[in-house]
This record gives C-alpha cells, sequence and structure tokens, in this order.
C-alpha cells in the first residue's frame, strides 16, 4: 500500500470521526430543543417555581445563574489573569515554584466538581460559617474555574509574538508596562474567547452547588435593590437555587404535575444560553480582532 492510499484511508476515518462527533452532538442537542422549546414562554421565563401545582417557572433560578456567575467571574477573573501573566510573561520555565504553580494547576483542573462542592461545604459553609448563598457558591465556582481560565489566559498570551516584547524593550518600557500597554491589548480577543467560553462551563454547574449555594429559591423582591436586605435579589449571602441545580431537582425529586415539562423547558433555557455564550465568544473575538488590527 503506498502512502498516497495510507492518506486517503487515515483522511476518511478522520473527517468519519469527527462527523460521528457532530452527529452525537446535533441529536443531543436536538432531543434537548425539541423536547423543550414548545414549553418556552414569557411566564414560563420570569415567573417563580412552583414545588406543588402546574404552571410554574424558572424566573428566579435563571437570575440566580446569572448572578451567580457574575460574582464568579468578578472573582475568578483578576486571579486567573495575574496567574497568566505570571506563567507567561515572569516566571522561569525551569524554576520549582513555576512547576508547583502548573502543578497546582493540573491538579485543579482535574478535580471533580461535586469534590470542589463539599470541600466547599466544609471550608465556606460550615468552617466560615457563611451559610448556604451565594458567596460560597461563587467561591467554590472560582476553585472549579481557575484552571481553565488561567490556562486560556496564558495560551492567549503566548501567542503575542515575542517581537512585540523586543519592541517595547526597546522603546525603554519595563517589562510591566510592555504587558499592560503592547502584550494585553494583543492578546484581549483571545482572552475574551476564554472568558466567556469559562463563563458558558460555569453557567451549567451543578454538582459544585449544591453543597454551597443551596437548593432553594426563596421568594425575591426585585423591587428592593438594597444588597443588604433579605429578600433584595443582589444579595450574596441568600441561598440561590440555580438553574441547573433546579433541573437535578426536578428530576429527583419533583413531585408538580407538570415536572417533565419544567425539566424540559428549564434544560432547553439552559442549552440556549449556554450556546449563546459559544456564538458570542466568537463574535467578540472577531469583533476585537478587527477593531485591534483595522482589519476588514
Amino acid at each position: 500500500m503506498n502512502a498516497k492510499t495510507v492518506d486517503k484511508i487515515a483522511t476518511a476515518v478522520l473527517y468519519a470521526i469527527a462527523g460521528i462527533v457532530i452527529l452525537i452532538l446535533a441529536a443531543l442537542l436536538g432531543y434537548i430543543l425539541i423536547q423543550g422549546v414548545p414549553h418556552l414562554s414569557w411566564h414560563f421565563l420570569t415567573a417563580p417555581a412552583s414545588a406543588f401545582t402546574a404552571g410554574g417557572g424558572i424566573g428566579i433560578q435563571l437570575f440566580n445563574s446569572l448572578y451567580l456567575l457574575l460574582i464568579t467571574m468578578l472573582l475568578s477573573f483578576p486571579i486567573a489573569l495575574g496567574a497568566g501573566i505570571y506563567l507567561n510573561e515572569y516566571a522561569n520555565p525551569k524554576s520549582k515554584i513555576t512547576g508547583i504553580v502548573r502543578m497546582t494547576i493540573e491538579i485543579l483542573s482535574s478535580l471533580p466538581s461535586v469534590v470542589v462542592g463539599l470541600f466547599g461545604f466544609l471550608l465556606f459553609v460550615v468552617q466560615f460559617k457563611l451559610g448556604f448563598s451565594i458567596l460560597s457558591g461563587a467561591i467554590a465556582l472560582t476553585f472549579f474555574n481557575l484552571p481553565l481560565l488561567t490556562r486560556s489566559i496564558e495560551d492567549a498570551l503566548a501567542t503575542v509574538p515575542n517581537l512585540q516584547r523586543e519592541a517595547g524593550a526597546a522603546l525603554g518600557l519595563s517589562r510591566w508596562e510592555t504587558v499592560g500597554h503592547i502584550i494585553l491589548p494583543a492578546a484581549l480577543p483571545s482572552i475574551v474567547t476564554g472568558v466567556v467560553l469559562s463563563a458558558g462551563r460555569v453557567f451549567g454547574e451543578a454538582a459544585a452547588l449544591i453543597y454551597t449555594a443551596g437548593q432553594s429559591a426563596p421568594a425575591l423582591n426585585f423591587g428592593d435593590w438594597n444588597p443588604f436586605n433579605v429578600s433584595s435579589p443582589l444579595n450574596i449571602m441568600r441561598p440561590a437555587e440555580t438553574l441547573a441545580v433546579h433541573i437535578w431537582k426536578i428530576n429527583s425529586e419533583g413531585i408538580m404535575p407538570d415536572a417533565a415539562a419544567v425539566s424540559a423547558g428549564a434544560s432547553a433555557v439552559l442549552i440556549i444560553v449556554v450556546l449563546l455564550f459559544n456564538f458570542l465568544a466568537r463574535y467578540l473575538s472577531s469583533y476585537l480582532y478587527k477593531r485591534l488590527t483595522s482589519t476588514k
């Protein structure tokens, strides 16, 4: 068998594997969307959930998911940005400290989310007495999100050519000024892509939040924006059942008559939001690249 024949066979096998992956993904997404989209309505997206009667919605759970995501990204992004800058711009690849940091990131990335949740429960909920709250969930998700976000930021910085670093040094800029004024703007499209993709991953997380943010969604007064009031949506010390946890709870112990419809509709919303995060990442990356490079 000659080299051209082997190449054609290998190419066909790889295309077949890629096609199988796409078909599996399309089948999963299609099934969830076909089952759930017919149940979607404005009332379903905004009404509070009902534990015993039909006709409940996912309004509070959807808000909790978005609010928890915001707090998580505010906590995790500065840490991941600093770690990414250190690893790519300052760290000595042969240093023991660098090796320890990389090993820590790899260990964190390999931890199951349920382990992160149990760790958050024992440390933040019990030991620090934060209780089941948005803050406990956000801190736990920060541990869960840091490895992916740090790696994506480090890779984004690594794509910037060394010629730009040398140009900054030639202009008399310090290393920090070069990073802040040259490297970060050049890597911004890739950084934004990594942030949005990690946000989509955090939005769909459930296991870590069951033990930290809680499984209840108390009634909220959306007219009260004082973050220190118990009923305020902005209160970070209140329990917050998210959309993913709500889906798990309905399928495990839901007793409302329309539990199947609520679960299907909530799953469709979750999938749609995650898809929007992915499309938004591609759009923002392309838009920022065109703006920063003056490409039409």
